[in-house]
This record gives structure tokens, C-alpha cells and sequence, in this order.
């Protein structure tokens, strides 16, 4: 719950940018989730600091969400204040085989603007979902190539809204399925990502090549919030999940994906709920067969029943 003087603030400094007892399931990929008690979505940087100056006097807690992959809210909801950067869509090459991305852009826009302008070196991410924001949080990538591997810099907003600064590559900390070594609570506001000239066509054809390999093997098709568990060492967890006998399995409304098991997809009637049953099902099966600790890759919010 927000006290009244911080719901003030906020009203007074964001207006309709902001909205209370907000629904997430409308922000996550799953369709699942409690209500956020504030859901904020800044116009531009200035605004942005002032929300983040007024979280940080009234000591309310604050995180950014994207396009709400690997994201699950629980069905209690969340507190503090929940930011979206969907209005930072600024996306220019720049020289030096540089491309300038805000947090807000799409996977879809991205992709499409470098098939459009021939820019090769992003084909990896057609398909991966969410948006830049995203997917530089969570190191978003294939087997083959990472985010890490793109980014020349990045824009950062300090915690508290006070300073705003650009790091280069190697001040940034990358691990898999992570970005560490920000303070927390920073908000990542751009990217500068290195592409190179390439022939439009020769772009198409790859991005269409990797879009097929991803429909032929994960339920794009279906509500889901992409893999739920990060791979174990010289493993994969779908596969252990899989031989585990946990492949289709259901409870509720939630199902685990029959073409790829590291997947939960919401069948229509889902809650957040449900999904987490079937990740600790997930969880104990592989244990139970193989000894190995399944770690989660999707984060989990939110408060949990009393």
C-alpha cells in the first residue's frame, strides 16, 4: 500500500503516467498476476528522475518491467511501484556501425528496422521476445551469442533519479541470463549495440532462418513467459524435464508445453498460482530422477499469501 503523501507526489508529478492498484496481468507475457500498487510509464528521462527521486523519499520500492517476459507477478500482487519505459522508443544507426536503442523497443521494431537498413549482427535475437530493455537485463540470447556480445554501452539512471551516465562494455558485467554490478534499483534507459553493413536480402534470409528454427521449437502461439528454467552445466533443462515424464503436464490452467518442456504456457484460465505449482512439480521431478537443482530463469514477484 502507497501512503497517502507518496500518492500525492506521484500523482502530482507523473499525472496520467501513473495509475494505482494497477492489473499486471495485462503486462506479462503469461496473462497472470496480482495488481501493482502503482504502475508508472514516464514520458521521458526527466520524468523518470523525479518518479525515481519520490520513490526513493518515500522509500518505496520500484522495478522496471518490460514486455513482461520471464516475468511472473503473483497473484497477490506487488508492492511499491511498478515502471514501464514503453514510451522510450528512440531507435537511429549512428556512425561507427552503432546502433542507438532505448529500453522501450521492441524485438519486433528492432528486427524489422535491420532487415529494413541492411545491419547484420542482431539476427540472433529475431523471435526472442520483450524488448531491449528486457532483454539486456536478462543477457538474452542463444547458445551461440548473448546481448553481452552486441552491447558497446550502455545508458544508465541512477536509483535515486540523480545522476545519468553512460558505461562502456567493459564496465558492464554480464553473466548468463543476467546483468549484475549496477546498483540496484538503476534503470537501463539505451543501448548502443554494434551491427555492420550487410545486404538487406542476405539480413532477411537469416532472420527468417532463426524465426523458423524458433516456431518449429517453442509454443510462440500460446501465452507463455519464455524458458523458465536456465540451463544446468553441460545440460539443458527442457530435456531433463522431459525425461523426468513432466512433458504436458497440467494443473489448473497452466500446462507445460507439449513441443518445448522448459516452457509453461497459460491454456486461457491460468493463474499465477497455477504456474508456480508447475515449476516446483518441474523442480522435484528432475531432482527426484537426476539429483540436479533446476534453477529458475523467469523472476518471480510480488508478495506471497500470508
Amino acid at each position: 500500500m502507497i501512503p497517502p503523501a507518496a500518492r500525492e507526489a506521484l500523482q502530482a508529478a507523473l499525472g496520467r503516467a501513473v495509475r494505482f492498484d494497477a492489473p499486471t496481468h495485462r503486462l506479462t507475457s503469461l496473462r497472470v498476476g496480482g495488481p501493482a500498487d502503482a504502475l508508472a510509464q514516464p514520458e521521458d528521462r526527466q520524468q523518470l528522475a523525479g518518479l525515481l527521486r519520490i520513490c526513493a523519499r518515500h522509500h518505496l520500492p520500484h522495478r522496471v518491467i518490460g514486455r513482461g517476459f520471464n516475468t511472473i507477478v503473483r497473484d497477490e500482487g506487488l508492492d511499491g511501484v511498478l515502471i514501464q519505459l514503453s514510451r522510450f522508443r528512440r531507435l537511429e544507426e549512428r556512425p561507427g556501425g552503432r546502433l542507438l536503442v532505448e529500453a522501450g523497443v521492441t524485438h519486433t521494431t528492432l528486427t524489422r528496422f535491420c532487415r529494413t537498413h541492411g545491419l547484420a549482427g542482431l539476427e540472433f535475437g529475431a523471435g526472442i521476445p520483450g524488448s531491449l530493455g528486457g532483454w539486456i537485463a536478462m543477457n538474452a540470447g542463444i547458445p551461440e551469442r548473448e546481448t553481452k556480445d552486441v552491447v558497446c554501452a550502455l545508458e544508465v539512471m541512477s536509483p535515486t533519479g540523480t545522476q545519468r551516465s553512460w558505461l562502456p562494455r567493459e564496465l558492464l558485467h554480464f553473466r548468463y541470463r543476467a546483468l549484475q554490478g549496477l546498483a540496484p534499483g538503476s534503470v537501463v534507459l539505451a543501448a548502443l549495440l554494434c551491427v555492420r553493413p550487410a545486404r538487406p536480402s542476405e539480413v532477411a534470409k537469416e532472420i527468417d532462418r532463426t524465426l523458423a528454427r524458433r516456431s518449429d521449437s517453442q509454443p510462440i502461439d500460446q501465452p507463455s513467459c519464455g524458458s523458465v528454467f536456465k540451463n544446468p552445466p553441460h545440460g539443458f533443462a527442457g530435456r531433463l524435464i522431459e525425461a523426468a515424464g513432466m512433458k504436458g503436464e497440467r494443473f489448473g490452467g497452466a500446462a507445460i508445453s507439449g513441443l518445448h518442456a522448459n516452457f509453461i504456457v497459460n491454456c486461457g484460465e491460468a493463474c499465477a498460482s497455477d504456474v508456480l505449482a508447475l515449476i516446483g512439480k518441474a523442480r522435484a521431478a528432475v531432482r527426484c530422477r537426476t539429483g540436479i537443482e533446476l534453477q529458475p530463469e523467469v523472476r518471480i514477484w510480488g508478495r506471497k499469501r500470508a
